[in-house]
């Protein structure tokens, strides 16, 4: 069973910083992304950054320049950091990985899926 546990959400003021962090673990056989999305209330999930296996990056135009994904991949881990935070990037982060697992349940013994963590609350307010 694969899992995401993250880290490193809280309340932070406008201008601040703060930076998230999420490992990946259970029986992966390869990383192919992680990255992450957020969820302000009342809007949609959308995708705010993410790292491919070959190092490119994907950045939501509202955060280019203040935030910065990194990953790496032998530690399967990859993390957020966010600088020069603005009320409107108060939201739910949740991490993701699209991933090659190991399992019984298929004849190659690997399956592609999509795992998600459980969200971590980011809130910037004075």
């Amino acid at each position: 069973q694969v899992q995401l546990v993250e880290s490193g959400g809280g309340l932070v003021q406008p201008g601040g910083s703060l930076r998230l962090s999420c490992a990946a673990s259970g029986s992966i056989f390869t990383i192919n992304a992680m990255g992450w999305y957020r969820q302000a209330p009342g809007k949609e999930r959308e995708l705010v950054a993410t790292m491919a296996s070959g190092s490119s990056t994907y950045y939501l135009d509202s955060v280019k320049g203040r935030f910065t994904v990194s990953g790496d991949n032998g530690k399967n881990t990859v993390s957020l950091q966010m600088n020069n935070l603005k009320p409107e990037d108060t939201a739910v982060y949740y991490c993701y990985a699209e991933l090659t697992e190991q399992t019984k349940f298929t004849i190659t013994g690997y399956r592609n899926r999509e795992v998600w963590g459980q969200g971590t609350l980011v809130t910037v307010s004075s």
